[in-house]
């Protein structure tokens, strides 16, 4: 009986030492687990921060036009690649064109009614001239014939002729120089050139001139255009969006971390990203540009309002400016909007949270707007002396 109990005992017990033997190494492995766990957490996980929350941005640079007209010619469409200063949009150009016509021609007229004024002021002069000379020699003859009066040689009457003389030459040497004084109030102490109003004639033909010169629609920068929404025959208003650019080559990654993870994330930090477009074995390389000035929740078109009774805690997130190295995204284009996931090392902790000094070049800018205006200068210049020649041309003839 002893040897039947202890014979059906043995395979129980063994049982039990395999059970021991097994969570036994279960238990060792999970400890090795946990160490391991601890180990990557303390040496690498908790030096890098990571969300895949975040997407490629850039700049969306509209194309609008300065001026109004109709839509007659469209040089580039969607995903076309343009150049900066290259003609995007014709508009019609005859008003313009028409208008500057008009404008030309009352710069001449302008000149040669300046041209006038100038002339009136030099015979003027030679009248305030004359009378001088007349009331010089009327002076002399009243004097002349006061000296001989009493000696009975001349007739008071004649002497009183003498006076009246005198009188009328100074009254007429007054309005002359006051009719000289008014001339010269209008042309001042500059030429026909210089004079305000030719001047004022001449702004207006070069506004002319722009106004032809921007029926032409360029692009700001190069880049690769993208929401187009002009059509052939638009008439289109000064400020309306036609179109926009996108410069690639200027992309950037709109991290957005939760307010747990930006503890140790300062500006400069290396990132690693990885778009979904490419997979994980295409690895953009960027630094941390900034940090956002406020939650998304913050910034939305309706923010959240937390003060009533049901409320409940978000952890809410702040996007993270990443830039990435120009190289890389010319080797693998990127969209704006695609997803990616970024994960920034945060060992070094030295940096700025906020950037203390003001940019030290602009963001962005363009040089597609700066128009030679030489040209037009140069056609102002001859037709203030085609006109010039014209009005010595009737002087001399009359």
């Amino acid at each position: 009986m002893d040897a039947s109990v202890q014979a059906a005992a043995s395979p129980v017990a063994s049982l039990r030492q395999r059970r021991r033997v097994w969570l036994a190494a279960l238990a060792l492995a999970l400890i090795v687990i946990a160490l391991a766990v601890l180990v990557w957490w303390l040496w690498y996980a908790r030096y890098y921060e990571s969300t895949d929350d975040s997407y490629v941005a850039g700049d969306l640079v509209s194309v609008m036009s300065q001026v109004s007209g109709t839509v007659v010619a469209i040089g580039a469409d969607e995903n076309d690649r343009v150049q900066a200063g290259q003609e995007l949009v014709r508009l019609d150009d005859t008003d313009a064109r028409i208008a500057l016509q008009e404008a030309e021609e009352q710069l001449a007229r302008t000149v040669r009614q300046t041209r006038t004024v100038f002339a009136n002021r030099d015979q003027l002069l030679a009248i305030v001239a004359q009378r001088r000379a007349d009331l010089a020699r009327a002076q002399a003859d009243y004097d002349r014939r006061r000296g001989v009066a009493v000696s009975g040689a001349v007739s008071g009457e004649e002497l009183g002729h003498a006076s009246d003389e005198l009188r009328a030459a100074r009254d007429a040497l007054t309005a002359a120089e006051k009719n000289l004084a008014a001339s010269t109030a209008l042309v001042g102490h500059t030429g026909v050139a210089d004079n305000p109003d030719v001047q004022a004639a001449a702004t207006q033909v070069e506004r002319a001139w722009l106004s032809l010169v921007r029926t032409s629609v360029r692009a700001p920068l190069s880049g690769y255009v993208a929401r187009r929404s002009v059509q052939l025959g638009d008439r289109i208003a000064p400020g309306t969006p036609l179109m926009a650019v996108v410069p690639l080559e200027r992309l950037w990654v709109e991290a957005n971390f939760k307010e747990v993870q930006l503890g140790r994330m300062r500006i400069g930090q290396p990132v690693k990203v990885v778009s979904d477009l490419y997979g994980s074995h295409v690895v953009f390389h960027g630094r941390v540009l900034g940090l956002g000035m406020g939650t998304g929740a913050a910034f939305a078109l309706l923010p959240a309002q937390n003060a009533t009774g049901n409320w409940i805690k978000v952890v809410q997130r702040v996007p993270v400016r990443v830039g990435l190295q120009l190289d890389e995204v010319r080797a693998h284009p990127l969209r704006i909007g695609l997803s990616t996931d970024a994960s920034v090392d945060v060992h070094d902790t030295s940096g700025l949270q906020l950037p203390q000094r003001p940019p030290a070049a602009p963001v962005l800018s363009t040089r597609a707007y700066d128009i030679d205006r030489g040209p037009i200068k140069a056609r102002i210049a001859a037709i203030i002396a085609e006109n010039m020649r014209a009005g010595s041309g009737d002087d001399a003839a009359h």
